[in-house]
């Protein structure tokens, strides 16, 4: 175990970790829960909303890859926006926000979770939501080694069954190469679905931030947490755009938009097999999102503690567990609270958003750095890399406004 000074985070968390979380909590949140209603809005053009997602996302990568090897801060983006523009107040709302995005995406998987739980039980929803929410605070409680150990265990299990779905779809010769690489007419409504299944997906590509949240807790995190970003982006786009392929194509697009478990019938159809199998697989995936979506929350609580934009009992480190358990404990109520009253489909809008305005104020936040102290020994991106980040993001904002 590795020692750290008192009330302070371990450094416990190699790069195959790092990959296996960051991958974990991408995966897990869109493709099990969303592919039915990404693959309603864009039809059979939800690899290309895929891939447009991901391309925004990769900007974004490639910024908060530089900006984590100047603040190697658990804060993250509000640390980013304090140091760029010496404002308590715009730290404090990015904070907030990232906060939020944490919350109510675990609030959106957790629905997910139970959405596939409820294909084994007969229990009420509300009594599942307690018992998912109960569950992964047990979880991030427990240790920040621990839980990453897990949800790298969850992670194989729900990536092998994703691969498992793409081998079976070409052993049964469904033709989604072409579905792959289908170029969209230019027509409105068309065009229009496309991004606003785009818009949803980008949901799906969330939590490669969530690494710069962790950077207190990795070894050479300089070098492991832009490497772990990077590969996470890659594994990601590369699963999404394959299942999305096959999903289109081998389901009618109304019956996979209608099911509460989209991947467990698309299984169904190319394997045979019966769709409890991936319902299990399903399960895993989202609990996995749903843990490391409020370790990511409870981290950035701590980090805002301890720079003082809140309360410093919210910085508090249990000293037997090694984690901030006020802030764990905080978090788990919200998540809660918004998992009991609010849509699926309407978090998974409000996350992206939320999630695109922290992503332009961070891109802002490493244009204004490069100008007011452009000397930097670490990772360094090309100027344009920030200025194109914040104009996807932006015209995203504005295309989800409409």
């Amino acid at each position: 175990m590795s020692a750290a000074p008192k009330g302070q985070l371990r450094r416990r968390l190699g790069l195959p970790l790092l990959v296996l979380y960051g991958t974990g909590i991408t995966v897990g949140a869109g493709i099990y829960v969303l592919i039915g209603t990404i693959a309603g809005h864009a039809g059979t053009y939800a690899p290309l909303a895929f891939a447009l997602a991901g391309i925004v996302m990769a900007l974004s990568v490639a910024s908060y890859a530089e900006l984590c090897t100047r603040f190697p801060v658990a804060a993250g983006e509000a640390a980013y926006v304090k140091a760029a523009f010496r404002s308590g107040t715009l730290s404090f709302l990015t904070g907030s926000l990232t906060i939020i995005i944490g919350v109510v995406a675990s609030a959106a998987v957790t629905l997910g979770a139970v959405g596939y739980i409820s294909e084994f039980v007969s229990i009420p929803r509300e009594y599942l939501t307690i018992g998912v929410v109960l569950l992964v605070t047990a979880i991030t409680a427990w240790g920040i080694l621990e839980s990453v150990v897990l949800t790298s265990v969850l992670t194989l299990i729900e990536v092998g069954a994703l691969v498992a779905i793409i081998a079976a779809a070409a052993k049964a010769g469904v033709p989604f190469g072409s579905t792959l690489f289908a170029v969209p007419p230019f027509e409105p409504d068309i065009v229009a679905g496309i991004f606003l299944g785009a818009l949803l997906a980008f949901f799906a590509f969330i939590g490669f931030e969530d690494l710069v949240n962790v950077v207190e807790e990795a070894h050479e995190p300089s070098r492991n947490v832009p490497l772990a970003m990077l590969l996470t982006l890659v594994i990601s786009c590369s699963l999404y755009m394959l299942i999305g392929a096959i999903s289109v194509t081998a389901v009618p697009i109304e019956k996979l938009a209608q099911s509460n478990a989209p991947l467990a019938m698309v299984f169904h159809e190319v394997a045979g097999f019966g769709a409890p199998a991936i319902s299990a697989v399903a399960i895993s995936a989202t609990l996995n999102t749903v843990i490391a979506q409020m370790t990511m929350a409870s981290r950035v609580i701590y980090g805002m503690a301890r720079q003082g934009d809140l309360p410093a009992q919210l910085g508090h480190v249990n000293h037997l567990t090694g984690t901030p358990l006020i802030a764990t404990g905080i978090t788990s109520v919200m998540v809660f609270c918004l998992a009991a009253f609010v849509p699926l489909v309407r978090l998974a809008e409000l996350t992206s958003l939320a999630t695109l305005v922290v992503f332009a104020l961070v891109n802002l936040s490493l244009l204004r750095l490069k100008f007011i102290h452009p000397r930097h020994a670490g990772l360094v991106v090309p100027v344009w890399v920030p200025i194109l980040g914040l104009v996807t993001a932006l015209g995203m904002i504005g295309f989800s406004l409409l």
